[in-house]
């Protein structure tokens, strides 16, 4: 069953967050992640709205995308992320 990485980002530096997400789909993309939203337009119809970036990637399965984000390729560029942004990632079983 399909599994998917949700973020939400406030950037807080624009230029150091280009540093992630300039190598964020060359990490992602071969452990294969699909992205489903990246940053798009984000409209709220409820509740406290995001402060920035709405990230949705999907993987194959709940280990697949664990081992996504445990990697040593992703471990490795979550710090450039957190340098220069704040915000939730969690994952989500996709629906039966």
């Amino acid at each position: 069953m399909a599994a998917y990485v949700i973020a939400e980002v406030d950037v807080k530096d624009v230029e150091k967050y280009k540093l992630y997400a300039d190598r964020a789909p060359g990490v992602t993309q071969p452990a294969g992640g699909k992205y489903l939203a990246r940053a798009g337009k984000v409209e709220c119809l409820e509740g406290t709205p995001p402060k920035s970036r709405v990230v949705v990637i999907e993987f194959k399965d709940m280990e697949a995308a664990r081992a996504f984000y445990y990697g040593r390729a992703y471990q490795e560029i979550i710090p450039l992320r957190q340098a220069a942004s704040e915000g939730r990632l969690f994952l989500v079983e996709g629906a039966k």
